[in-house]
């Protein structure tokens, strides 16, 4: 009976290898010989998002490089026809392409310190989205800029042009294939009276202005007597859908 300690351990060692065998089979049939951990799957948005940043970076260089070249040409044959380059340099100048220099203002907006408490008395207390900036505040500070005539505008350290998009990934803004976090800067070339109207009057803006009141969100108007907004260096390709053909 002496044996029976040892055969109970000897037969405990055998069921472990039985299982570790059966383990690493599940783990083989499910992953099909691809290695799981690296599955595009388990990849979270925020290395989807920079992944595309760098691919961005890359194909930006490659476009920079092209359009001076094609400026280079363009400058070339046009010279001798002033009145086609003028032409040109007020089309240039609606679109966004070339550089705008006039009186503007800077708005920046920052989000509330995470630990951040009511300000006033009643206000209730404070969820995450209530402290931070959303896309609907940056494109409210635009549209004011824009209604209160803005010559050109510029988010962070880009211009927009007709086809730019503000999105936000949480508090990440996305503008043209480029990542940035607050403090976001809004600058806007044109008369600053009427741009300052502008943010005045707009009801989502005096909406924000509670919550920067309320939980100390950041909002500050800085004035120029001349502020140079670059011109739009992206593509202006327009991409569009396409409907289906019957049978595809």
């Amino acid at each position: 009976m002496r044996n029976f300690p040892f055969r109970r351990a000897r037969l405990g060692t055998v069921a472990v290898f039985a299982l570790a065998g059966l383990l690493f089979w599940i783990s083989f049939t499910v992953s099909r010989g691809n290695n799981i951990r690296t599955d595009d799957s388990l990849l979270q948005m925020s290395d989807l998002i920079r992944e595309r940043e760098r691919q961005n970076d890359a194909l930006e260089s490659s476009a920079a490089r092209l359009r001076s070249e094609v400026a280079a040409l363009t400058e070339r044959d046009s010279g001798t026809d002033p009145e086609q380059a003028l032409r040109l340099d007020l089309a240039e100048t609606a679109a966004g392409l070339s550089e705008l220099t006039g009186p503007g203002l800077t708005v920046t907006l920052t989000d509330a310190p995470r630990d951040a408490e009511p300000l006033l008395p009643g206000v209730p207390e404070p969820t995450p989205n209530d402290l931070v900036i959303h896309q609907q505040d940056l494109q409210a500070v635009v549209n004011a800029l824009w209604s209160g005539g803005a010559e050109g505008v510029r988010i962070m350290d880009q211009r927009l042009i007709s086809t730019s998009a503000v999105r936000c990934v949480g508090n990440t803004l996305i503008l043209q294939g480029q990542l940035y976090s607050p403090p976001y800067t809004i600058t806007a070339v044109g008369p600053t009276d009427r741009l300052r109207a502008a943010l005045d009057d707009s009801p989502a803006l005096r909406n924000y202005q509670s919550y920067v009141a309320a939980y100390g969100l950041g909002w500050d108007v800085e004035e120029h007597d001349s502020v140079t907004l670059p011109g739009y260096e992206g593509s202006v390709a327009l991409h569009h859908a396409r409907p289906v053909e019957p049978g595809n």
